[in-house]
């Protein structure tokens, strides 16, 4: 189901004949072949020819070629070079490290560096609390991974896994300015991630765990909370957690429903789909049914880990068994982590009325938006192109930078709730089934989930 996005923008160097058809010419050939325009630029003018840079975006890498025999199969008009933009903004990495101090002589240079910086040494060895006053330990935040679980990707390792961080990275400056640092494990050994994580730790304020496949980035992330004395929040669990948390407060706004009264269906039982039922329990839904490979998750089942042993006793009150769609019947809400494709409108036809869909497996969804759509009150998926964006970068920026004002030690459970609370408080009167969480972009966002991070910590004793 792919459609053309930002994620496959090209650029399309070509040579044509100065003719007054040609740009009507060369914009017909790209929507012909449906390419979306973007920009239409005259680079260069001769007598005999006109050089042109057109951008639009594609759907993957086959319609690249689509689109360029499309523009060379015209006539005298050659294709000169295609970049993919997308590419070109990776060039060199996304990152750079700017001091925050001048050093324009050497009376500065004494001060930023030795002899003065002793002094400064002196006393957090003295004190080590004062290293969050004194360093950049304060609002400095390590995004790791082992590169084992890459957003649809899989287990491509650290070296690939390195953009995203990097975009990670980003996103915490740019929505929360926390400066946060990609940190790509070349180890996926339990125990080694965990040494190596502590051993890191006196440089941060907070430990982001970011795709660490299931079931390992549970112990990981539990034994490293019990033993660090910053928080520690594994992503892809929690941030999807608080996001969806926040969007089906609002969802069910929209259709009338109380979520005491809603039997919810969760396909996937890995990292999100276990943090997502976890953080919904504290809401008390009706039932939680979880759902995954192997069919309905109950205690009848021979193939029960920890995680899927927990999930059997916590939820699905009746011990119901069966497959996905035999979980669909009745249920008013659907909430997909997990695979694309699993059914379709005749199985959203048997959920209770005005059923609410969230199918956010990335890129392609557990049912095409359009399908779910044909019978579901509110769709939401974790797509740019669709309404309704469920969005980790909502959540995460905000919770750490209210972790790091109230220099926590920890994170709990009140403190994903009130996130989830604060994003859902964001949309306001604004509220209707195609806006039930706010935009990325929405300024609002980051500092209403900071400040009640922070109320929270200092409520539950987790401040410093």
């Amino acid at each position: 189901m792919p459609v053309p996005g930002p994620g496959y923008s090209i650029t399309v160097r070509v040579e044509a004949p100065p003719s007054a058809s040609a740009a009507g010419d060369l914009t017909s050939a790209v929507g012909r072949v449906g390419g979306v325009l973007t920009a239409f630029d005259v680079v260069e003018s001769h007598a005999d020819a006109i050089v042109v840079d057109i951008t639009a975006n594609v759907s993957n890498a086959d319609h690249v070629e689509v689109v360029t025999d499309a523009l060379d199969a015209l006539p005298g008009v050659r294709v000169r070079k295609v970049s993919d933009r997308t590419f070109l903004m990776h060039l060199g990495g996304k990152l750079s490290v700017s001091p925050k101090v001048q050093l324009r002589n050497r009376d500065d240079l004494s001060r930023a560096y030795t002899p003065g910086v002793a002094r400064v040494c002196q006393a957090i060895a003295a004190n080590p609390a004062d290293a969050r006053r004194l360093t950049i330990k304060r609002n400095t935040v390590a995004v790791v991974t082992d590169g084992s679980a890459v957003l649809g990707l899989g287990n491509i390792g650290p070296a690939a896994a390195l953009p995203v961080m990097e975009g990670k990275a980003a996103l915490f400056k740019k929505f929360a300015d926390v400066d946060a640092w990609p940190v790509c494990l070349d180890t996926q050994d339990t125990e080694e991630i965990i040494k190596i994580v502590k051993a890191l730790a006196p440089v941060y304020a907070g430990i982001n765990l970011e795709d660490i496949a299931a079931p390992r980035c549970f112990e990981i992330e539990k034994r490293l909370r019990d033993q660090l004395d910053i928080p520690v929040f594994h992503d892809d669990q929690h941030g999807t957690a608080i996001v969806v948390v926040a969007a089906l407060r609002n969802a069910l706004r929209v259709v009338g429903k109380e979520i005491e009264d809603c039997k919810i269906v969760v396909s996937g039982a890995g990292a999100a789909g276990s943090a997502i039922m976890r953080l919904l329990m504290h809401k008390k839904p009706g039932d939680i049914i979880a759902a995954d490979i192997n069919g309905i998750v109950h205690l009848g089942r021979s193939d029960l880990d920890d995680n899927l042993r927990w999930l059997a006793e916590n939820t699905n009150k009746d011990n119901v068994s069966g497959s996905l769609h035999d979980a669909l019947a009745g249920a008013d809400v659907f909430i997909g982590v997990s695979a694309p494709n699993l059914f379709g409108a005749e199985q959203v036809a048997t959920m209770a009325a005005n059923p609410v869909v969230f199918a956010l497996a990335n890129p392609d969804p557990e049912i095409d938006p359009l399908e779910a759509q044909k019978h579901a009150a509110v769709v939401a998926t974790g797509r740019s192109d669709y309404p309704n964006q469920i969005n980790n970068v909502l959540a995460f920026p905000g919770v750490f930078r209210g972790l790091l004002d109230a220099q926590a030690h920890e994170i709990t459970d009140d403190m994903l709730i009130a996130a989830a609370n604060a994003i859902a408080d964001v949309v306001d009167d604004r509220l209707n089934a195609s806006y039930i969480v706010p935009s990325v972009f929405d300024s609002a966002v980051a500092p209403a989930v900071a400040d009640a991070v922070k109320s929270a910590a200092r409520k539950s004793g987790a401040a410093g």
